[in-house]
């Protein structure tokens, strides 16, 4: 299938098509594509990450998570290969912590997610080697206490936005929130949104305490913190 579509342009990441196409690229953001659906959205002050999350009866959530924390300030959500990113999150939490021993502060959002996007890029350029399957909302709270979101995806690009979605619903659910943010949205409100959001793509039937998971950075706290289930039942009763 896919060497009728690359014509062979496609067998290794270093080989630009005819059209100046890199195909394994295209091939990653694919699998992007077809993860589950990831949202995050900030005002001035808070953050709030809401995941779509697809188990079965008998499974553990060990391995399923899609939101992680990289600092007491910055959070991530995926879609994609949870393997790939894990690889990505591991090394962000590494350089985290590297800039507080250099610098004696915290990380901004904004060299975080550049630090990530030098491993991403480096990855579509030398053989032997294949692009991360993965994007990334990293966001967070930076040392001046604003709030920053960042798109990363797998040719290494990023992007700035105060509320996106990526993932399998991606487009219902930006389409959602380009119709519903607002740039003086509350913290209450701010909760709800990536909710009401996931309502709009999973649909109300499909949408529980067991079926998401939610996380947040709030000005009032400070630091990331995942939801318990009770949390998130509170919340899915205001939508």
């Amino acid at each position: 299938m896919f060497s009728q579509q690359g014509r062979g342009y496609d067998m290794a990441i270093t080989q630009f098509s005819p059209e100046g196409r890199l195909f394994q690229v295209e091939y990653a953001i694919e699998a992007v594509r077809r993860g589950t659906t990831a949202i995050c959205a900030r005002n001035e002050n808070s953050v709030v990450f809401a995941v779509e999350k697809k188990s079965s009866e008998l499974q553990e959530t060990i391995g399923s998570e899609k939101i992680f924390k990289i600092d007491d300030h910055i959070g991530v959500t995926i879609a994609g290969l949870t393997a790939d990113a894990r690889v990505l999150i591991d090394k962000g939490r590494v350089q985290a912590q590297i800039h507080v021993l250099n610098y004696d502060e915290k990380i901004t959002v904004k060299e975080l997610t550049l630090e990530t996007c030098e491993i991403l890029q480096a990855y579509t350029q030398n053989a032997g080697v294949r692009p991360f399957g993965v994007s990334f909302l990293i966001a967070g709270r930076d040392p001046d206490g604003k709030t920053a979101l960042f798109l990363t995806d797998p040719s290494g690009a990023l992007w700035g936005y105060s509320a996106f979605a990526i993932g399998s619903g991606a487009n219902e659910a930006r389409t959602y929130l380009e119709e519903n943010y607002k740039q003086d949205i509350s913290d209450e409100e701010l909760k709800l949104l990536p909710l009401k959001t996931l309502k709009e793509v999973m649909g109300e039937e499909n949408l529980d305490e067991n079926s998401c998971d939610v996380a947040v950075i709030l000005k009032d706290e400070e630091k990331f913190r995942l939801l318990s289930t009770e949390e998130k039942k509170e919340l899915l009763g205001k939508i």
